[in-house]
C-alpha cells in the first residue's frame, strides 16, 4: 500500500510592511555597544535597555554588555552606555563625578527635541510635552529643563484641564515615538485652547515611526490579521498594533516567532507583518518560517518608501 500523501498546507498571502525593523537611531546605539566593547573590553556598562528589544539586549549580554537602571550599580573603571532613549541631565553630571568614562547613546531625532526644550525655556515659555507618562523617552527630556518648567500632558482630555491662561507663553513638544493621528488630535487641542502657542518647526514624531506606522495602514485593509514584531515596552511598536486595529484589523504584538498561536489563523487569508524599530531583520525571517509550519506562504513586500538615515557615531570611537 501506498502511504497517505500529506496533507496540503491552505495558502496564505503574507504582506510584509516596509520600512520595517531597525531605525537608523537603533543602528547607531547597538553600533555603539559592540565599538565600545571592542574598544575597552568587557565589561561594558549600559543604563537601561540599550533598545526596547529583548533578542537585542540578551545578544548584546552575550558579548559582555551589563545592563543596570541606574547609575549607582556601575562600578568604578569601568565604561557606561546611556540608551538610545535619553537621560535627563543629571544622569552625565553624575557619571563625570564619579570619574566614569561614559558614551551617550541617545538617538540624534531625541536629542533634538532636548536642545529645543532648552530654547523654549530660555525664551521664557513653559513647555506642554505630549508623550507617554513612565516612558524612558519622557523622564529623560522631562529631566532636561528645571522642575516647574514643563507639562506632561498623554490626551486631548488632559489639554482641558492645564492650568493656563490664552495669554501664558507656552511651546509644545513631543515624544518621538507616538502615533501620527493621536498627536495630532492632542496637537489640534492645544491650539484650539491656546492659540498663541508655539511649535516645533517640524514635527518631532521621527521619520522612522512616521514611515512604520503608514506602512501598516498601506496592508492592513487587505489583511484579516496583522502581527507586529516588539516588545510591549517599546512604544513604536505597540502605536503599531493600534494602528492596525484602527483600520479595522486584528493585530497581535509578539515578540518572537514562538508567540504566535495557531489559532489565530483560522478564517485567515492575508497576513500583514511589520517589526517596530527595534526589531531586528532576522526576527522577521524567524517569524515567516514559522508561519510556514502552518500555511504555504506566498510573501509579498509592500514598500510605502524608503529610508537612507545614518547618524554619526560619537567621537570617541572614532577617533
Amino acid at each position: 500500500m501506498n502511504a497517505p500523501l500529506p496533507e496540503a498546507k491552505p495558502p496564505l498571502r503574507l504582506l510584509i510592511a516596509a520600512p520595517r525593523g531597525f531605525c537608523a537611531g537603533v543602528d547607531r546605539a547597538i553600533e555603539i555597544v559592540e565599538l565600545a566593547l571592542v574598544k575597552y573590553g568587557p565589561p561594558v556598562y549600559v543604563r537601561h535597555e540599550i533598545v526596547h528589544n529583548r533578542y537585542v539586549v540578551d545578544s548584546l549580554k552575550a558579548k559582555g554588555a551589563v545592563f543596570v537602571e541606574e547609575i549607582d550599580e556601575v562600578p568604578a573603571g569601568v565604561p557606561v552606555i546611556f540608551s538610545a532613549h535619553g537621560v535627563p541631565k543629571s544622569i552625565p553630571a553624575d557619571a563625570t563625578a564619579r570619574g566614569l568614562d561614559w558614551l551617550d547613546a541617545t538617538c540624534p531625532l531625541v536629542s533634538k527635541v532636548h536642545r529645543q526644550a532648552e530654547r523654549q525655556i530660555e525664551a521664557g515659555r513653559h513647555i506642554v510635552f505630549i508623550g507617554h507618562r513612565g516612558h524612558p523617552e519622557v523622564i529623560g527630556t522631562l529631566g532636561q529643563v528645571p522642575e516647574g518648567t514643563i507639562t506632561l500632558v498623554e490626551t486631548a482630555e488632559d489639554v482641558a484641564a492645564l492650568p493656563f491662561t490664552a495669554e501664558s507663553p507656552l511651546a509644545f513638544l513631543t515624544q518621538t515615538t507616538l502615533s501620527v493621528d493621536d498627536t495630532a488630535a492632542v496637537i489640534a487641542a492645544l491650539q484650539a485652547r491656546f492659540p498663541q502657542i508655539v511649535g516645533p518647526k517640524a514635527d518631532d514624531i521621527c521619520y522612522a515611526t512616521s514611515n512604520r506606522q503608514a506602512s501598516v495602514k498601506a496592508i492592513a485593509a487587505e489583511c484579516q490579521l496583522v502581527l507586529v514584531i516588539g516588545a510591549p515596552n517599546s512604544s513604536n511598536s505597540v502605536r503599531l498594533v493600534e494602528v492596525a486595529e484602527r483600520c479595522g484589523t486584528r493585530a497581535e504584538l509578539i515578540q518572537r516567532a514562538g508567540d504566535i498561536d495557531p489559532a489565530w489563523l483560522a478564517g485567515v487569508d492575508v497576513l500583514g507583518l511589520t517589526a517596530g524599530a527595534s526589531a531586528p531583520e532576522t526576527l522577521v525571517r524567524e517569524v515567516v518560517d514559522r508561519l510556514g509550519e502552518f500555511r504555504a506562504v506566498a510573501e509579498e513586500t509592500v514598500v510605502t518608501t524608503e529610508e537612507h538615515m545614518v547618524f554619526k557615531l560619537p567621537r570617541q570611537l572614532v577617533d
